[in-house]
């Protein structure tokens, strides 16, 4: 005989909710990796100029390399980068001259570039602010995303264009790091560039957090 009625309700709860335990951990894993993607997204990043721009607002140092970052103040994945460049700052025998870039559109109002990002870039050692009106300075130097780094020698000759972190907002050893402290070191380094991981300069809410859409 078949089974009754409650067993063959029971069975097919059981089924149920197998099924649903099915969906909700493939919603799940479609969600983590959807966090992946975007983390190790790399951003757009176009050559930097070979030689340091003469018509550039920007100073760069005399007889010692120049560093410069360009930020995005309300990316919030900018501060891993932050955080690398106050370590390569920290770990160098050279002291480069460093100079960390915001990024001001045009019609905002005053102060607006100052968040958490702009007071920590002053504990960097010997770190230089400047407000990029417009993102003038960014277009110069071929950057597009917030985070870019370029690194130019003495001779103000481009030594390195790229990010110092491994992936959006996340601090830790990174080939983009070790290229540029060996760089500063007069050490050998295979590459002079690294993907840059942060948010678009033009894009109006790159990030899919609410601590992400600040760009604008």
């Amino acid at each position: 005989m078949g089974a009754s009625g409650p067993e063959r309700g029971t069975a097919g709860s059981k089924a149920a909710l197998t099924a649903g335990v099915i969906v909700w951990a493939a919603v799940v894993a479609g969600g983590l990796k959807l966090v992946a993607d975007y983390k190790t997204t790399a951003g757009a990043a176009r050559p930097a100029p070979a030689r340091w721009p003469r018509e550039s607002r920007l100073e760069p140092a005399s007889g010692r390399e120049t560093l410069v970052i360009f930020v995005h103040p309300k990316c919030a994945c900018t501060r891993a980068s932050l955080t690398e460049l106050n370590i390569i700052i920290n770990a160098s025998a050279a002291r480069a001259r460093t100079i960390v870039v915001f990024l001001r559109p045009v019609g905002v109002e005053g102060g607006w570039e100052r968040t958490d990002t702009w007071d920590y870039a002053a504990t960097i050692p010997g770190a230089t602010r400047f407000v990029d009106d417009g993102g003038v300075e960014a277009q110069r130097f071929g950057a597009d995303t917030s985070g870019h780094v370029v690194l130019y020698d003495a001779g103000e000759n481009l030594q390195f264009s790229g990010g110092i972190t491994g992936s959006r907002g996340h601090a830790g050893d990174n080939v983009g790091r070790r290229i540029v402290l060996a760089r500063l070191e007069a050490r050998p380094a295979d590459e002079d560039r690294h993907p840059v991981y942060g948010c678009p300069f033009a894009d109006p809410s790159p990030g899919a957090s609410g601590a992400e859409r600040g760009p604008r």
